[in-house]
């Protein structure tokens, strides 16, 4: 009986062995597909060049030249001022960062105490000629 443990003993690291030389094999061909993949690096994405509606000056009515000043300026300039605004007299809600509470400059153009920050833009466009 003893014989047939020590059998049994050197049978089983056999096993062993031969399941860790099958892993290696199969962890290969992964290796080479990552390999494959890793040459192919996209190209430099292009510049944007903005367009050209966003950029033509407008010129803004009286209740929203209080904000930004009366300058023409384009769309883009506008909402980058307006935000200016906001920030530097603290009126955008503590709790709910979306939502702009408007002061009495702002109540002008928007109609109402509060608005949220993707109805804001929509609201000053009326504004813009």
């Amino acid at each position: 009986m003893a014989t047939a443990k020590k059998a049994a003993k050197k049978a089983a690291p056999a096993k062993k062995a031969s399941a860790k030389k099958a892993a290696p094999k199969k962890a290969a061909p992964a290796k080479k597909a990552a390999a494959k993949k890793a040459p192919a690096k996209k190209a430099p994405a292009k510049k944007r060049t903005p367009n050209a509606a966003f950029m033509k000056a407008m010129t803004p009515s009286s209740s929203l030249a209080a904000i930004i000043g009366e300058r023409p300026v384009p769309r883009t300039e506008v909402t980058k001022k307006v935000w200016e605004y906001i920030k530097k007299n603290n009126l955008q809600d503590a709790t709910k960062r979306t939502m702009i509470n408007a002061d009495a400059k702002l109540r002008e153009i928007f109609k109402k105490g509060q608005v949220s920050m993707f109805e804001m833009t929509k609201l000053i466009n009326g504004h813009l000629s």
